[in-house]
C-alpha cells in the first residue's frame, strides 16, 4: 500500500459508511459509494466496479441488515451478504488490495454468558447470520488479504437502528415493553469507524509490513461492557428525561420472525492484543452521541 492509496468505500449512506467517509480521510483517495452506484446485490456490477476503480483497499460496511425480513427475502440477503463479499475478496485478491469487512454477532447461537471469541464454533440461529457467516467464508476462501471485524448492536444519530426508534416511542407512548434477556454491546458507529482507521493505519505502516501476514483474518470489535435492550432503552431513557414506563420482557413474549441469540457478548482481547485498540464503555459512547446529536 503506498502514500497515494485508494480507497473504494461501500454503503455511503449507512449508519457506518457515513462515519467512515471522514475518518478514512486521512488515510488516501476515498471513492465512496452507496446503493445506487454499486448494487451488490448486481454481481456484475460489483465486479465492474471494482475493475474500473482498482482500489488499494476496500472498505466493506453495506450490508442487507433487515434480519426479520431476511426470512422471507432469502436469496436477496445471500446475494448482499454472501456473494457480494466473495466478489470484492476475488477481485481483492487480483488487485493485491486489502478488504475490510464487518460481520455481526449473529454468526453465533447466543447460548452460555461467555463471551464469544473469533474461534468459537459459528452456528446462526437466522437467515441474516447465516449470509453473513456465508460471506466471511467466501472472503476467507479466496486468500486474499482481509480484516473482518465482528460487531454489535450498532447505532447512531442517523439511519434506522435501536436508539433512535426508542427515542421516537418515547415520546409516542406511554409504556414500552423491551426485551430484557438478550445481552449484548451496543456499539456507536463512529467508534467503529474511528477503530478501523486506526487499524488500518497500522497496517499501513512501513515498519509493519514484514510481518504484516500476522494481521489478517477475523477480530471482534464492540464497546465496551455490555447490557440488555432493556438497558440500553433505560440508559437513553435516562438522557432523554421521557417519563414513559420500560417494562421489562422476555424474548418468548416478543416473537420474531428471525430468532435473535440471547448471548451477543463477544470477546475483544484479540483486537486489543494485536492493534492496542480498545472502545469506550458503550455508556460513555452513547453519551457521547447523544451529546453530539444535540448539537446538531
Amino acid at each position: 500500500m503506498t502514500a497515494a492509496r485508494r480507497i473504494l468505500l461501500t454503503g455511503a449512506r449507512g449508519q457506518v459508511g457515513w462515519e467512515l467517509r471522514r475518518t478514512l480521510g486521512c488515510l488516501g483517495e476515498v471513492v465512496a459509494l452507496d446503493s445506487r452506484a454499486m448494487n451488490l446485490a448486481d454481481a456484475d456490477a460489483v465486479r465492474q466496479t471494482m475493475r474500473d476503480i482498482a482500489p488499494s483497499i476496500i472498505v466493506n460496511p453495506a450490508a442487507y441488515t433487515a434480519v426479520d425480513k431476511a426470512e422471507s427475502e432469502p436469496e436477496l440477503a445471500h446475494a448482499v451478504n454472501a456473494v457480494a463479499p466473495g466478489i470484492l475478496a476475488e477481485e481483492a485478491a487480483r488487485l493485491n488490495a486489502l478488504l475490510v469487512h464487518y460481520s455481526t454477532d449473529y454468526v453465533f447461537n447466543g447460548s452460555g454468558s461467555t463471551p464469544w471469541k473469533e474461534d468459537a464454533a459459528c452456528d446462526p440461529l437466522n437467515v441474516y447470520g447465516a449470509t453473513k457467516l456465508a460471506g466471511e467464508r467466501a472472503i476467507g476462501a479466496t486468500g486474499c488479504r482481509h480484516l473482518i471485524f465482528r460487531t454489535s448492536w450498532v447505532y447512531g444519530a442517523r439511519g434506522s437502528n435501536f436508539l433512535l426508534t426508542m427515542r421516537r416511542l418515547m415520546r409516542e407512548r406511554p409504556e414500552l415493553k423491551i426485551v430484557a434477556d438478550q445481552v449484548g454491546a451496543p456499539t456507536w458507529c463512529r467508534d467503529l469507524a474511528e477503530a478501523t482507521a486506526l487499524v488500518l493505519s497500522q497496517v499501513a505502516a512501513p515498519a509493519n509490513r514484514v510481518d504484516e501476514g500476522d494481521f489478517w483474518g477475523v477480530y471482534h470489535m464492540t464497546n465496551a461492557g455490555e447490557t440488555s435492550w432493556h438497558g440500553f432503552a433505560g440508559a437513553i431513557q435516562a438522557h432523554d428525561g421521557a417519563g414513559v414506563r420500560l417494562r421489562p420482557i422476555p424474548s418468548s413474549d416478543y416473537p420474531t420472525p428471525a430468532r435473535r441469540p440471547l448471548n451477543s457478548r463477544l470477546n475483544n482481547d484479540k483486537l486489543k492484543r494485536t492493534f492496542g485498540i480498545s472502545l469506550q464503555d458503550w455508556r460513555a459512547a452513547l453519551a457521547l452521541c447523544l451529546e453530539a446529536d444535540n448539537k446538531g
